[in-house]
């Protein structure tokens, strides 16, 4: 009995010991498996965490390298309207214009120019078409005031030496650049400036003037003008007259660069058809996106590229995003007519207007709509052809893209082509090279138009 009751024991013992060999091995695995699963969630949060770090990492170092690349360019803005505020309102470049407290607010001033790297400016010599015709008593002509909007200008080199010098040249704003200021330049928006005068023409050019934009929104009396080319109540010409192809003939022999923004899209074909250098459109952009026609069409884009010439892109949200296109031309129309019903009152007119536009705004135009006509002039005519035309403080203040809403904010375009891939030598020519390259070709034609006329004076001479 004892010893059947031994042997059962040992029996019992032995299946114990079998038992937790078998089961030792699956609670280790179990426990192992556990802590691997505990092991890989944590894995997972510090590798999410470290994903976004890197991210984090990356851009920083994309925007620095951004930043290298937009200091070491010349960043060109061939329109800026500044020069409204400086005539009209006492504005001066040294205040601040997005102080919140100042009666007066900008895009531009100074301080946000050289936070923006702003290489050289092409100030606007803005000349509304109220000032056709109108009296000395009533503050001059056209031609009168294109010559206050440059003494303005003079002005503001006079004042800010340390910041600011006039160019005449593409080899003067490199160098004027190399020396850490800012190079100034005009260019005339709106041909009636010079009251139907070649001689006109030429002095503002020794003035300073660099470029002219034949018709500003008004058919003057050589070329007809995109703004008012469907109204059956203004006499057209059918794009330039002989007199208007004299004046882009004029131009090419001085220097001064031919501007077909704000022309009819005949007067653009016959002015590719008469000139002999590269023209600009200083602030226009693609039709093809924003169906306006102060944009370009495909087929005018390739009409330029042929020329050689270079579309600076505009940066008014009306001219921009496609939801606002017909709201921008609806609210032109209506400026006109409020002027015509307040002549005296400009305030309560912007005041009418603004109101209007607040009323209909569709919502802020993104940042990626400005990159999207970049991107699609490039595609259709080339990264040789697009440039800067910001049209700073020639829209209403709110009247542009979120990230883009003043002058110190131009790097940020730096940053965003590098992310759609641009080259840095690309992204230098969209900065300035290009407007450069057509400056000097403008040039260069000048000097040989200028040889060629003093062959022949001599020879009639003879």
């Amino acid at each position: 009995m004892y010893a059947l009751l031994l042997k059962r024991f040992a029996v019992l013992c032995l299946g114990l010991i079998l038992g937790f060999g078998l089961l030792a091995p699956a609670v280790a695995n179990n426990s192992t498996a556990g802590s691997q699963r505990r092991r890989g969630a944590g894995d997972q949060n510090r590798e999410r965490n470290s994903g976004r770090q890197q991210t984090g990492q990356d851009d920083a170092a994309l925007r620095a390298r951004a930043e290298r690349l937009h200091r070491q360019s010349i960043v060109i803005d061939t329109h800026n309207d500044i020069t409204s505020p400086l005539l009209d309102d006492g504005f001066d470049l040294g205040m601040r214009g997005d102080d919140p407290n100042a009666k007066i607010k900008t895009h531009t001033d100074l301080r946000r120019m050289k936070a923006g790297g702003l290489g050289a400016e092409f100030f606007a010599v803005y000349v509304g078409k109220e000032f056709v015709n109108r009296k000395a008593s009533e503050g001059g002509g056209a031609a009168r005031r294109a010559l206050d909007v440059i003494d303005v200008v003079l002005e503001q080199v006079r004042r800010h030496p340390e910041s600011l010098e006039q160019a005449s040249t593409a080899a003067d704003i490199r160098r004027i650049v190399r020396s850490g200021k800012i190079a100034a330049l005009m260019g005339i928006e709106g041909g009636h400036a010079i009251e139907d005068s070649l001689r006109a023409l030429r002095m503002f050019y020794k003035l300073g003037v660099r470029y002219m934009t034949l018709t500003h929104t008004n058919t003057n009396d050589w070329a007809d003008a995109e703004g008012d080319i469907n109204n059956t109540a203004i006499a057209h010409h059918n794009g330039l007259t002989d007199f208007g192809r004299d004046v882009v003939r004029e131009m090419n022999r001085i220097g001064m660069m031919v501007d077909i923004s704000h022309v009819a899209d005949k007067t653009f074909y016959d002015v590719i058809a008469t000139t002999s250098a590269p023209v600009i459109a200083s602030h226009s952009s693609a039709r093809a996106i924003a169906n306006n026609p102060r944009n370009m069409t495909d087929d005018m884009l390739r009409a330029l590229a042929k020329n050689g010439g270079v579309v600076m892109v505009n940066f008014y949200d009306g001219f921009l995003d496609p939801r606002k296109a017909e709201i921008a031309l609806r609210s032109r129309t209506m400026e006109d007519e409020l002027r015509a019903k307040y002549p005296n009152d400009p305030k309560r007119v912007q005041d009418e207007v603004d109101k209007w536009r607040k009323a209909n705004d569709p919502g802020k135009t993104p940042l990626s709509v400005l990159l999207d006509h970049i991107d699609h002039i490039v595609k259709v005519a080339g990264i040789d052809h697009v440039g800067i035309g910001s049209d700073f403080d020639g829209v209403p203040l709110t009247g542009l893209p979120q990230g883009m809403e003043d002058i110190s904010k131009l790097p940020t375009l730096t940053y965003e082509l590098m992310k759609r891939g641009y080259s840095d030598t690309d992204i230098k020519k969209f900065l300035g090279e290009n407007l450069l390259r057509v400056m000097s070709e403008v040039e260069r034609v000048a000097s040989n138009s200028k040889m060629v006329t003093s062959d022949k004076s001599s020879r009639r001479s003879r």
